[in-house]
């Protein structure tokens, strides 16, 4: 007998349905794939939810939709950083100008 993962499970299930599902309802079957009481499921929920972001082989959609990542293009999954690294670099500068408005002050 083999022992599958969560995500082993929510592979096989997106494989076979060939589309997306929303997150709670893709949990609530792999739960009970599982036979996790509601306890179990409670405690396993966040576990899950890592190891789908940590897994290439699964993508987040709109609206917490999850799908197999090779079912999109690359520009429907990739996520833009650059804007992050420039907003923080933003703010940056906006608490030194703060800063050196205060010691102004004084």
């Amino acid at each position: 007998m083999s022992v599958r993962s969560m995500n082993e499970i929510a592979y096989e299930m997106l494989s076979k349905r060939k589309t997306s599902m929303p997150f709670d309802k893709l949990w609530k079957n792999v739960s009970g794939e599982l036979g996790h009481n509601e306890t179990q499921a409670m405690n396993k929920i966040a576990s899950f939810y890592s190891a789908l972001m940590l897994d290439n082989r699964f993508t987040q959609l709109d609206n917490n939709k999850w799908d197999l990542r090779n079912r999109h293009k690359f520009s429907e999954t990739h996520v833009d950083t650059s804007s992050i690294m420039i907003d923080d670099e933003e703010e940056e500068i906006i608490l030194i100008e703060e800063e050196q408005k205060e010691e102004a002050e004084y």
